[in-house]
């Protein structure tokens, strides 16, 4: 993670409450702010070094006009190259035409490739009247299709696929398993979303795509603070406490400013979707740990 700046309780003089209140605006009260210049480059060499590591030619990222995609993209960009990193856009038909405008001006903005597979085929073959079907059910599905299709891509032309999850949707679970969280590698899994828009102000994303209202654009209307039931710069403050700082004291939290019922439907989400963020449990028959390599000795 990026160096951060402590912030302790017995300097909450009148001058750090002034420092603290500047950044409430983009970073939030309660959580103290990254360096960004840091954290861009620890990410780029991350990602650099992770196309090294695997021999294969550059990165292929599903483009969805928000501002995950658009931040991971243009870490891969700065990290590799604009030759080097693919965009994919996605869309179904009932997905928003502004999505898709800000996905291509974002491919405009770092100058790479992007192609356009319309997924609404493949999606409505399956489904025989999608009207009839769970949102959710079907967003999972879209949201697989489009996996599948960066994989096959990605094989096709010898790439990684890019993340795009941050580390607020990681910990709650908001997105699909093997779908939007199935990855290569993700440069912004350990960023909380309050940091993305502030890594994405650094970065000079276009302002159109950070300042629209977070949707996974699954169904019309959607965003993800709706569905969530939840906003993103007081949970990302909740989860500091709760990860980051080990506040486990539910006290403390209510004097931070948290209610109960806050503080509980968080914790659900973190307890409920934990698998998410691991490989699927294989049953213990007492055998050793499978090693990632195996080296020799010997001639």
């Amino acid at each position: 993670m990026s160096t951060r700046i402590d912030i302790c309780k017995s300097l909450f003089t009148c001058w750090h409450k002034k420092v603290i209140l500047s950044w409430h605006e983009n970073i939030g009260i309660g959580m103290p702010k990254i360096n960004e210049a840091n954290t861009a480059q620890r990410l780029e060499t991350f990602i650099k070094n992770k196309l090294k590591e695997s021999g294969l030619d550059g990165y292929v990222i599903g483009l969805s006009g928000g501002i995950d995609s658009s931040l991971s993209a243009t870490i891969a960009v700065k990290a590799v190259g604009s030759k080097k990193v693919l965009g994919m856009i996605l869309p179904y038909l009932r997905s928003s035409d502004q999505s898709e405008k800000d996905a291509f001006k974002l491919a405009d903005f770092l100058d790479i490739k992007a192609e356009k597979v319309d997924i609404s085929p493949m999606i409505n073959a399956y489904y025989e009247d999608i009207e009839k079907i769970d949102n959710v059910r079907a967003g999972n599905k879209m949201a697989r299709e489009r996996m599948s299709i960066l994989f096959d891509r990605a094989f096709a032309k010898n790439l990684l696929v890019l993340g795009t999850s941050n580390r607020t949707e990681i910990c709650l679970g908001y997105g699909t398993w093997h779908g939007d969280m199935a990855c290569s590698v993700n440069p912004i899994g350990m960023l909380y979303k309050i940091e993305v828009r502030a890594m994405a102000e650094y970065y000079g994303i276009p302002e159109s795509i950070r300042s629209k209202k977070p949707s996974a654009d699954l169904w019309p209307g959607q965003t993800d603070e709706g569905e969530l039931g939840l906003e993103y710069e007081k949970v990302d403050r909740l989860l500091y406490k709760l990860i980051e700082e080990g506040v486990a004291d539910r006290n403390e939290l209510n004097e931070a400013g948290f209610d109960d019922n806050f503080i509980d439907k968080t914790i659900m989400l973190i307890n409920r979707f934990y698998f998410k963020r691991h490989l699927p449990e294989i049953a213990d028959l007492g055998l050793k740990k499978i090693p990632d390599k195996i080296i020799l000795s010997g001639r």
